[in-house]
Order: structure tokens, then C-alpha cells, then sequence
């Protein structure tokens, strides 16, 4: 069972559905509201634990109505709470997301509010976590602080360090070198090399600036068309599943708890980008982010009928 630890983002997702989303001045009657538990870092680490790994977030919440959300979910899931700092007198961040019910598209707004008071002295006082885990986690929904703080105690212990850059946010490039393992979407891989990964040699090229930022693997996700990975040695793509969406929120945050997942248990890195794709390929057909995180039976068969690998 792999351990993985790191600081990320709590919020609690707003959505509504409806036929088609608005246009500027436009009121669409929709079809439901729900309130539910999500952040990318709080996806991300609640994806890695259904997959089977033990998970510790380094976050923040309020104790307001939204925070009593994020609560139950954690104890519900059995999940750590122990460096979740919980102070009333912040506000705990959501996320208003609307969704297209004709092609599963989403619109997002996001108060990221109490995540941004997680400072490095809160990822210092999990060091000891730190110091025995497999895989440090991270993502842009949490402070540069933060962020820095847990990328250093992962050299420090020699700990394999994954970063989702997204949101996109303009960063010093030392926040990119020395990462292990760079997982951008189409848009955040445009956004940060300034190349479109529409094509394979489009993808090699971006693969190099990010090389050129220090970073050592980069696995850029490209939606229906699959994963692309290279190291600078080697390269390939990953078939993307043939499961069909119902909602793509929290996709990209399924992809990287199963790809921390895999890595953390040891797994060769085109097997654990097919259990990633896997993870990410069943999400997608479940409304929310964090509930339609899939539980590790799932993916392990998924891997079985759509790759025809083998995993316990």
C-alpha cells in the first residue's frame, strides 16, 4: 500500500446542471443543484485513497456549513484529517461549477478563500510524513509556500514528487526544476511552453521545454486522444478508455491520484499511466469530482477489459 502525502486545495463544489450552459445575459432553467466535497487537491487525495493508498492533505477549512461537508466526507471516507487546520474564523472555499448536460462540459468559478492561509510551516509540521511516504502530491490550488516547502522535503528524503500545474498560475521556473513528474492538460501545456500538444512531434516539443525547466517526466493528458509521457529517452501514448462521459469534472484529478497511486506501489510508468487512464476513464461517467472518484476493484478490472493487464 502506498503513502502519499502532500499539501492541496479543500473546497466544496456548487453544481448545477442544465440543457445547455448560458451566454452573456442568458437565465437557463436547470435541472438540479448539489453540494458536494472537491478540490483539486482534496480529489486528487481522495482518488489515491479508493485506488488503495493511505493519504495525508496538508489543508485548511472553516468550521462554517461548508466546511461540515468537507468533514463528513473524511470520516465517511476514513481518510486523515490530522493536518487539516480547521479555524472558524476562515471561510472554507468553493467551487461554482456549472455543467452541460448534452456534452458533459463544465464552467467553473473558484473561491479558493482558507487554502490560501496553508503556509510552509503547515507542510513542515508533517514532516515526519514526510519521511515515510512514497510519493509527494501536489497541485496549484495551494500556495507557492506551500508548494516549494513539499518539493524541498521530498528531495530532502528522496521521495518521488508529482505536480499537477493547474490552475494555471505565472510561477518561477524553480517551482518546475527538479519536479519528478509533470502532468499538464492540453490547455496548461499551451499556457506554460507556449505549444499547442495537438500532434505527436507538438507533444515532443512541449515534453522539451519542459525539460528545459528541470523537470524530469512529463505526461501531458489529452482528453479522448490518450496520454502522451516522455523522459527525454523515451516516449509514447497511452490509449485513452472507451467508457463515455457523463461529467468531466474532476477527471484530470482521478488521473493523478491513480498515477500517484501506481507510482508510489512501484509500478513501471506505462503501467501505472494505464491505471491512471483507468482511474480517470471511470470517473467521468459519475456526477461530482470527489464521490465519482472509482474504488481500486474497478480500475483493476477496467485495466483487465479495455488493456488486457493484470494487476492485484
Amino acid at each position: 500500500m502506498a503513502k502519499i502525502v502532500g499539501p492541496g486545495s479543500l473546497i466544496v463544489d456548487v453544481t448545477g446542471f442544465a440543457p445547455h450552459l448560458p451566454v452573456a445575459g442568458e437565465t437557463v432553467k436547470g435541472t438540479t443543484l448539489k453540494f458536494g466535497p472537491g478540490g483539486k487537491g482534496s480529489n486528487q487525495f481522495t482518488a489515491a485513497h479508493r485506488a488503495g493508498s493511505t493519504v495525508k492533505i496538508i489543508s485548511r477549512r472553516g468550521d462554517d456549513f461548508l466546511g461540515q461537508i468537507l468533514k463528513k466526507h473524511y470520516e465517511t471516507e476514513g481518510m486523515s484529517e490530522e493536518h487539516i487546520v480547521v479555524d472558524p474564523q476562515d471561510e472554507t472555499a468553493s467551487a461554482l461549477i456549472e455543467i452541460d448536460e448534452k456534452d458533459a462540459q463544465n464552467r467553473i468559478i473558484v473561491i479558493f478563500a482558507a487554502n490560501e492561509k496553508v503556509t510552509g510551516e503547515h507542510v513542515l509540521a508533517a514532516e515526519k510524513d514526510f519521511a515515510d511516504c512514497d510519493v509527494v502530491l501536489t497541485q496549484f490550488e495551494t500556495t507557492l509556500d506551500a508548494l516549494l516547502t513539499a518539493k524541498a522535503l521530498a528531495k530532502k528524503y528522496n521521495k518521488p514528487f508529482i505536480l499537477n500545474p493547474a490552475p494555471y498560475l505565472e510561477v518561477p521556473v524553480e517551482v518546475f526544476d527538479g519536479t519528478d513528474y509533470i502532468t499538464p492538460n492540453e490547455t496548461e501545456t499551451l499556457q506554460f511552453t507556449g505549444i499547442n500538444p495537438d500532434s505527436d512531434e507538438n507533444c515532443r516539443k512541449a515534453a522539451e521545454k519542459f525539460f528545459e525547466m528541470g523537470v524530469k517526466n512529463v505526461v501531458i493528458t489529452l482528453g479522448k486522444k490518450g496520454v502522451y509521457y516522455s523522459n527525454g529517452k523515451e516516449e509514447f501514448t497511452i490509449p485513452a478508455t472507451s467508457t463515455k462521459a457523463v461529467e468531466t469534472t474532476g477527471a484530470g484529478d482521478a488521473f493523478n491520484g491513480g498515477f500517484a497511486t501506481a507510482i508510489g506501489e512501484g509500478m513501471d510508468v506505462k503501467t501505472a499511466l494505464y491505471f491512471a487512464t483507468c482511474t480517470s476513464g471511470i470517473s467521468v461517467t459519475r456526477r461530482g469530482s470527489s464521490p465519482s472518484m472509482p474504488y481500486r476493484h474497478e480500475i483493476v478490472e477496467l485495466m483487465e477489459k479495455e488493456f488486457g493487464i493484470k494487476i492485484d
